[in-house]
């Protein structure tokens, strides 16, 4: 069943009004039919829905249930990633919103290779964020985890201060003992920061400061991992903890 996003502007009453690029995309592309049902995700719901009536530019959809299903953790978890090289952080992003990352945070890290200019930042930023939208409509998200502007490593950290848990997988790490620890502490509701070095991974002094923070050093196992597998498997180890061991009505 496909699924679309809009804001509350777009509802009155019982009825939902899609235009831009979304209405052409059922109309032209899908050639979706009065009638046929489909999934509206809004402030983080989402509503079973029934094309009510095709107009020139609008489709207009009728709910039928509100607040149908929820695909959405019942934990929110933060991606620090370290920029990586060529389109690597376009494979980070996709898959971390596929498997349910609530916010992406790509983070300038000492061993970065990439360094971009304000017009490329703003430029990536945006690609990101598209990306972003078109994994959480085929993963059939709640709701479009938000690509933030790249920031320094120490703002990183500053950010994640207000988090519940800091997890940072580190290369030197081998204890499984610390990974099945740091899981053990994740309850429904909580804050997770995830933070993933770069190619050359983190500098010594980058782990210190993290750590004096608060974070908690985990492994991944004994392989040392690519930065976009370390990502997309650490996110993917919060999330099935998160899904066997956590009831979201917790």
């Amino acid at each position: 069943m496909y699924n679309f996003f809009v804001d509350s502007n777009d509802r009155t009453g019982n009825k939902f009004y899609i235009t831009g690029s979304d209405f052409n995309h059922i109309k032209n592309v899908l050639r979706m039919k009065k009638g046929e049902n489909f999934l509206v995700s809004c402030d983080g719901n989402s509503s079973l829905c029934k094309i009510d009536e095709l107009t020139q530019d609008t489709v207009v959809a009728l709910i039928l249930e509100e607040n149908f299903q929820s695909t959405d953790l019942p934990i929110k978890i933060y991606l620090f990633q370290g920029l990586p090289k060529s389109d690597k952080m376009e494979l980070i992003v996709q898959k971390a919103v596929e498997l349910g990352v609530h916010a992406i945070i790509p983070t300038q890290m000492q061993r970065c290779v990439v360094k971009l200019d304000d017009k490329k930042k703003k430029s990536k930023t945006s690609r990101w964020q598209s990306i972003s939208e078109s994994a959480a409509k085929q993963s059939k998200r709640s709701i479009i985890p938000k690509i933030h502007n790249i920031i320094t490593f120490k703002q990183a950290v500053e950010f994640a201060g207000d988090l519940d848990l800091i997890i940072v997988p580190y290369e030197s790490k081998r204890r499984m003992e610390d990974t099945r620890s740091a899981l053990s502490m994740i309850k429904s509701g909580m804050s997770v920061g995830i933070f993933i070095g770069p190619e050359g991974g983190f500098e010594d002094n980058e782990i210190d400061l993290i750590i004096k923070n608060g974070a908690r050093t985990v492994s991944l196992g004994q392989r040392i991992l690519r930065t976009e597998t370390a990502a997309i498997t650490a996110v993917g180890m919060c999330m099935l903890y998160t899904e066997m061991n956590i009831n979201g009505d917790e």
